[in-house]
């Protein structure tokens, strides 16, 4: 049930997101607005990430996620109902979506630590596949749906239709039992200050320097990937049509369905460090090879491999996480984690479009700077500068994947940290207070524990 209403709002979602996405930038035509508009919705949630990682460890999941998804469906029915009324703006909907987006931080995280407590620790690599091929198979429906409907349909019935999918949700949630883990009865882990509660999450980690690593290494993926994700639809939109957009990311969504589809049957690899950082590889290579011959069917392919290794990379990483990391206070540590490895998304977001439209491009023009030397190999003219800037961006991938096979801590991390999460559910109550969770022995150098109930 709570895969069906993933699929029901993210297929939604897509739908609304793909619309507003044409709507800016044919009135713009600047990737520096569009990138405005996507940092908008993404650093609220960021930002907001820690409150909702305390809120998310003290009460009900269940409700967490219910009044997330009414308040998105609110916004949504207010986006189209100015639609309608002829009176959208850019800034209305910068506004709106960076509402979502820190509702979307609080309903994320609910349902992300609440796998825990409904998935044994041995399926969490297939569970997480499951859910990430709900998201694909809404990518691989709405881009094509969407990208049909807007020369067909008004742009806010696609609005509407987003509305009515975050209410059939939040209706499935009705009927849904989400589990709370236990809470600590020690009277001081009550009487935190706020602050203590904020940085919980990143004393918890520090500790731990496999997970440190990890997650320092999953930022640095994140800048590179957000950036060639942000270039993705204004380059197509340059080379082609609304439709063909559309086209190319069904074929995209098509990858990221065939990749969970496999996670979720495979469960990844062991150790699933691998899966972190040979699909990240795979990732790279395909992103230089992009950028390189820069036509539409090499720019769908490598989308395609691209999104085909995220459920890989994702629910690999994932799974480690929530072996290692107490169910109790998996919310305050997966809000940390989140928030420092998005930390500087944002910046590549806003970043991209300026370095596209006014360094990049300029640069690879014909009579441009780097012509006689570097446009002499892959070519000047429009739209060449952004492939030079994915080349950059995939060379930095590959020796990210080389420096995390080289770290130890890294590549060890699944040995060397003890399991916090028993193999068998319902997951038994732990004892510790949170100061002893934050300094148990973390066996990091060679020692190793077996999974403990204490």
């Amino acid at each position: 049930m709570l895969c069906l209403g993933q699929f029901v709002s993210l297929t939604g979602s897509a739908l609304s997101g793909f619309a507003l996405g044409v709507w800016v930038y044919e009135r713009t035509q600047s990737i520096t607005k569009f990138g405005l508009v996507v940092f908008c919705g993404l650093l609220p949630n960021i930002v907001i990430s820690p409150m909702a990682g305390v809120l998310v460890d003290r009460i009900d999941r269940r409700r967490v996620m219910i009044f997330s998804d009414l308040g998105a469906s609110l916004i949504t029915l207010g986006l189209a109902l100015l639609l309608m009324a002829n009176r959208l703006e850019i800034w209305h909907i910068c506004i709106c979506l960076a509402l979502c987006s820190m509702l979307g931080a609080f309903r994320t995280l609910a349902f992300t630590v609440s796998m825990s407590l409904l998935v044994p620790k041995q399926h969490f690599g297939r569970a997480f596949g499951m859910l990430q091929l709900a998201e694909a198979t809404s990518l691989v429906i709405a881009p094509t749906l969407a990208g049909l409907l807007v020369v067909t349909m008004a742009m806010h019935n696609l609005l509407l239709i987003d509305f009515a999918s975050f209410i059939f949700s939040l209706v499935l949630l009705l009927f849904i039992a989400i589990p709370q883990p236990h809470q600590t009865e020690e009277p001081a882990a009550h009487n935190r200050s706020l602050i203590s509660e904020f940085t919980f999450g990143w004393r918890y980690i520090r500790v731990r320097s496999g997970l440190l690593g990890l997650l320092l290494l999953y930022a640095c993926f994140n800048i590179n990937t957000s950036a060639v994700q942000m270039l993705i639809q204004p380059l197509v939109l340059r080379l082609a049509s609304p439709v063909v957009l559309g086209t190319v990311l069904s074929v995209a969504a098509t990858g990221l369905l065939l990749g969970s589809a496999v996670m979720s049957a495979w469960g990844g690899p062991k150790p699933r460090i691998k899966g972190v950082l040979g699909f990240n590889l795979v990732q790279a290579v395909s992103i230089i090879l992009a950028g390189f011959y820069l036509s539409l069917p090499v720019v769908a392919a490598a989308i395609f491999l691209i999104s085909a290794s995220f459920p890989m990379i994702n629910s690999c990483s994932q799974a480690i996480w929530q072996a290692k990391v107490a169910p109790e206070v998996q919310g305050r540590v997966f809000a940390t984690r989140r928030m420092l490895s998005m930390l500087f998304v944002p910046v590549a977001y806003l970043g991209t479009g300026p370095l596209a439209d006014h360094v990049f491009e300029p640069l690879m023009d014909v009579n441009g700077a780097l012509a006689s030397s570097v446009g002499r190999v892959v070519g000047v003219g429009p739209n060449r500068g952004i492939g030079l800037l994915f080349m950059l961006l995939g060379i930095m991938m590959v020796m990210q994947v080389v420096a995390g096979y080289l770290h130890p801590r890294i590549r060890k991390v699944e040995d060397e940290l003890p399991d916090a999460v028993p193999s068998e559910l319902p997951v038994k109550a732990k004892e510790e207070t949170l100061d002893v969770l934050i300094s148990q022995p973390v066996f990091e150098h060679g020692e190793t524990a077996q999974p403990s109930d204490t």
